[in-house]
């Protein structure tokens, strides 16, 4: 090989490079912006910039109702680098609205990957940008709290700074925000125990109501034997009573929780039934709303894989997978009675070894509790998985002291 011919195939990698990247700006609706370039499609997104500080699980986050008309933030520096795969979504499509990344990779290495991130975000319509600070991002967020925020690239990125601003405060912000609807399945379906490695008949039998239902959750409680009713967000009591249910569970979703009054309603009637019930996520703000207590926004909100709670019962703590942007305002100090009196004394349970806030509920005096995290762990570490046990025996204990009470009444009628 001659010498010229050694440095055109030296040269070759060099003229095969790819194209330049397309623009792209986040704009923040205090006026901050930070510049990277296009991943996924090109356009706009608006919505609510929250960070996610999850290092694994980039695809249980995305497709997690939770996030709907929200921008997510990965604290995370490296984003992609198992691809996609048909096992791990947690719903039907990705929720988020848009999708900020430093290091966005390319090409995927996993040996369960069927395709690249960029590549479903693209199928799905999402727009993101990649190339940006995110620990920058973070901090910003973390000090100015979140905040509406747009992400705008190809043609739409070549607005000037006060048009792109103005888009980003003339959209929606998540106060007031009644997104369960917006996500929630419009027709009832069953998860049954014999299709996920229970060997038997079931256990018990609830309707879950759908707020933005992860998979796993359904799965979790059918693992252990429990047939699971999925209910649509806008079900009644009517409804719940139909699927003949041993308990009621009501499950994550986004949105604020003051404008669930429906979804109070519902719960309150259940609760009248003494029906036994569990609640994570936004189910525990609609509890607390249930049994008068009031919520609030967050500065900046709970949302990853890594979240430190005290059992206050046990003394235990837990790592926990959180996305929450709303809290329960109730007394950190003991058993009180809850405003709503007929359903007696409740305590808060679980807090946040972060900044207190409220992450679970008990009440004393009915068969109801609930939780502000994800004890079903996708993604995310196990450390709550029994919860879905302890659901389990309260449902069985509610319905031994209801057996025992029909046979003593039985008994007195014989007297």
């Amino acid at each position: 090989m001659t010498k010229t011919a050694a440095k055109a195939e030296t040269a070759a990698p060099a003229a095969l490079s790819t194209t330049v990247p397309t623009p792209a700006v986040l704009v923040l609706e205090d006026g901050r912006m930070f510049r990277g370039t296009s991943y996924g499609v090109q356009g706009t997104a608006l919505g609510e910039a929250v960070f996610a500080t999850g290092m694994t699980g980039y695809q249980e986050t995305i497709t997690d109702p939770s996030y709907a008309r929200q921008l997510v933030v990965q604290t995370a520096p490296h984003i992609g680098n198992t691809g996609v795969n048909s096992e791990d979504a947690e719903s039907r499509r990705i929720w988020v609205a848009g999708y900020i990344v430093r290091d966005a990779a390319r090409r995927p290495s996993n040996w369960r990957s069927e395709r690249s991130l960029d590549e479903e975000l693209i199928e799905q319509g999402i727009v993101g940008i990649q190339g940006v600070d995110t620990r920058a991002i973070t901090r910003h967020l973390r000090e100015h709290k979140t905040m509406r925020a747009g992400i705008f690239s190809g043609a739409a990125a070549k607005a000037t700074d006060k048009e792109l601003l103005d888009a980003v405060l003339a959209s929606t912000p998540m106060e007031g925000a009644r997104l369960a609807e917006e996500v929630s399945v419009s027709e009832a379906y069953v998860v049954d125990p014999q299709d996920h490695g229970w060997d038997g008949e079931p256990r018990f039998s609830i309707a879950a109501i759908d707020l933005g239902i992860k998979a796993m959750t359904p799965i979790r409680f059918a693992e252990r034997g429990v047939r699971v009713h999925v209910l649509p967000a806008t079900s009644t009591l009517e409804d719940v009573k139909s699927v003949n249910p041993d308990g009621f569970f009501m499950s994550n979703g986004p949105g604020d929780p003051a404008t669930a009054d429906a979804q109070v309603k519902l719960l309150r009637s259940v609760l009248d039934e003494k029906l036994p019930y569990f609640g994570i996520c936004f189910g525990n703000q609609i509890l607390g709303r249930a049994l008068g207590f009031g919520t609030y926004k967050l500065r900046y909100g709970h949302r990853g894989i890594n979240q430190p709670v005290l059992d206050r019962r046990t003394g235990k703590v837990e790592i926990t997978s959180q996305n929450h942007g709303f809290a329960v305002d109730a007394p950190l100090d003991g058993a009180t009675q809850a405003p709503e009196e007929r359903y007696g004394r409740v305590e808060v349970s679980h807090i946040s070894l972060n900044d207190d806030v409220v992450e679970g509920l008990a009440c004393l005096d009915i068969p109801a509790f609930s939780v502000q995290y994800h004890p079903e762990a996708a993604a995310g570490p196990h450390d709550a998985a029994y919860l879905f046990d302890r659901f389990i025996d309260l449902m069985a204990d509610t319905k031994a002291a209801g057996t025992k009470n029909t046979t003593d009444s039985k008994t007195e009628d014989k007297k």
